[in-house]
């Protein structure tokens, strides 16, 4: 396999797989967060550097049929030209004869950004002829888009093929699997994962793989409340999986098997609505009133996590501690992320991933006090659970 970092861009053409599925104002269309874009500067500026030309290819949104102005990729044109400091050209069609003309007039050190992929739904179904009509753009094929490389799409995979020489990830999936590698498989203990988010349905096979892993689980979130129900605790009208009760048994069972830490929240902060201005109360996670809904967790279970996470030497964090969008009940969250930094300044290794957490460490300005912060939530979590990523296969295979 070639290591990106090795590979002289001279004279070469590379199409570059990103990921700039950012999230983007509703009225504006104006970015409001651009942290996948900034992750992947580091690798086009290596092959500008080198004397290369760039074609960035990328999905935005879920648009159903075709072109839809919402989610077209020139409105992320002025943030890319402005973070690489150079103009970058735009293709309104990511294949055919528009495409093809701005990238055979591409000379070196110039940056192509094609219109979204996902505007045919040959992209996600695999299409082997439009990954052919991509790759017939450039010379080498770079993927760096982590955030889809759990998806055997047209661009992210099947491309792949059509460089058999000449086929590498960038700087910034190197990181990512390096980070994941540290956590898998070479973490130091104590070792804590938080898991928070609101169901456990969605963060099963996760946790049962950590347990095999860690020496602590911190639990948060809304998935706290199944797990308070399933040890007969009163929720009021908290969010409850309750086809999951026994799953959450499973859990508390094998965690005390493991001899893993399981932690839950000894407190929770209640509202009598789902809304910021709700009237609030801090009760015991496990006496909630009726008619009253947990959005937080309480001052004991900060104190309890922020204790755990300080004392750990590898920190995985996925999921918010409770509705951390509304200021009223955000606290648990940011002591979790504020706690996280300081053991990350104290030695520890951090690892933060999935899309809330990502926007929780931005929303305190702490992503620069963490080990790493993942560009791909759903990408890393099955890359935890130990899947073989279609993405990463094909460029190792």
């Amino acid at each position: 396999m070639i290591h990106f970092a090795d590979y002289n861009f001279a004279g070469k053409k590379a199409i570059v797989r990103v990921d700039f599925n950012v999230p983007l104002n509703k009225e504006t269309l104006d970015i409001t967060d651009d942290t996948r874009i900034r992750a992947s500067i580091p690798t086009i500026n290596k092959i500008i550097d080198d004397g290369g030309s760039v074609i960035l290819m990328s999905h935005l949104g879920r648009p159903k049929n075709g072109p839809e102005d919402k989610f077209s990729l020139k409105h992320i044109l002025p943030s890319l030209s402005k973070l690489l400091n150079k103009d970058v050209d735009f293709s309104e069609d990511c294949i055919g004869t528009a495409a093809e003309e701005k990238a055979n007039r591409l000379v070196s050190g110039s940056v192509l950004l094609l219109e979204n992929l996902r505007f045919y739904k040959h992209e996600t179904a695999g299409s082997d002829v439009f990954a052919k009509q991509l790759a017939n753009l450039a010379d080498v094929y770079v993927n760096d888009a982590f955030g889809t490389a759990h998806r055997a799409h047209a661009s992210t995979t099947i491309i792949a093929q059509y460089f058999p020489n000449v086929k590498m990830y960038g700087y910034l999936i190197e990181k990512e699997i390096e980070s994941v590698s540290k956590v898998l498989h070479e973490s130091v203990s104590p070792v804590t994962a938080i898991v928070g988010g609101a169901k456990v349905s969605s963060k099963i096979i996760i946790i049962n793989e950590l347990l095999e892993k860690v020496d602590n689980l911190i639990i948060g979130g809304g998935m706290t409340y199944t797990f308070v129900k399933a040890m007969v605790g009163n929720v009021g009208t908290s969010l409850v999986e309750n086809d999951y009760l026994e799953t959450a048994k499973e859990i508390i069972a094998k965690a005390k098997e493991k001899k893993v830490q399981l932690i839950l929240p000894k407190d929770t902060v209640a509202a009598d609505s789902f809304a910021n201005a709700a009237n609030k109360m801090t009760c015991e996670s496990i006496s909630i009133p009726d008619n009253w809904m947990g959005l937080d967790i309480g001052p004991k279970a900060i104190v309890a996590y922020v204790t755990c996470i300080e004392n750990s030497k590898t920190v995985l964090w996925n999921g918010p501690m409770g509705v951390f969008e509304m200021e009223n009940f955000r606290e648990g969250t940011k002591q979790v992320a504020l706690a996280i930094a300081n053991a990350t300044k104290n030695g520890a290794f951090s690892l933060i991933g999935g899309g809330d957490s990502v926007a929780a460490i931005n929303l305190f300005n702490l992503a620069d006090q963490v080990s790493h912060v993942s560009t791909g939530g759903g990408a890393m979590l099955e890359y935890l659970e130990g899947k073989e990523l279609p993405g990463i296969k094909a460029i190792t295979e």
